[in-house]
């Protein structure tokens, strides 16, 4: 992001990404009860933040790990202590993807009810090509979908999931439930639901947040 400030951080129309992310779980369903994860030496700064913004939504902070696996298990170690054998949806989300659409995450909630799992995807816009050694071949954009979050799922179904080792072949928690012996139900998410990594990226959202407030 060319930037010494952590991605997360960075000021979208005003305030850090991350405030922006959360408040769309919150004004969805001010009842989710919320769980950041966060590198232990970046806990200290975000609070200092939540004071400076008066950031107010009621949330819980977990120290991330070395791969998002381990930070994602961490965050889960506090739903364990919640659920305490019962049963509820847990959704997974990118703290810099502040764009994502009610719609979703109502779509996400609602298939993770039925299916036990939901994981939103748009279809691509562009032409898809499978790198072969130094060749290429094409493949067909129906059968291709690019993967967003929130990724949610039934709270033992995700829970049992991360009971495992690491691997490196875990891209997203989708992976990860897979590998478990999880089907994966795919939902429709939103274009707007970018994940904002690249100075471009936060140009894109800056403009789409401008133009969903009008």
């Amino acid at each position: 992001m060319k930037s010494d400030i952590p991605k997360q951080f960075l000021l979208l129309e005003g305030r850090p990404l991350l405030m922006h992310t959360v408040e769309r779980f919150h004004s969805f369903d001010n009842s989710i009860e919320i769980i950041l994860v966060l590198p232990a030496e970046h806990h200290l700064f975000w609070n200092r933040l939540a004071s400076e913004y008066a950031f107010g939504i009621s949330h819980r902070v977990a120290a991330g790990g070395e791969e998002r696996f381990h930070s994602v298990r961490a965050g889960l170690a506090l739903v364990s202590a919640d659920t305490a054998g019962g049963e509820s949806l847990v959704a997974i989300h990118d703290g810099v993807r502040p764009l994502v659409s009610h719609d979703t995450i109502w779509r996400c909630f609602a298939d993770a009810e039925e299916f036990g799992t939901a994981v939103p995807f748009v279809e691509p816009a562009d032409s898809v090509r499978m790198l072969e050694g130094d060749d290429s071949r094409p493949l067909p954009r129906s059968e291709v979908r690019l993967i967003q979050t929130p990724q949610v799922f039934r709270s033992s179904l995700i829970l049992r999931a991360y009971d495992r080792p690491f691997d490196p072949s875990f891209t997203d928690d989708a992976t990860v439930a897979e590998a478990a012996g999880t089907k994966i139900h795919l939902t429709h998410g939103n274009r707007e639901n970018i994940k904002i990594t690249t100075p471009d990226d936060l140009a894109v959202a800056h403009t789409l947040t401008r133009m969903l407030k009008t």
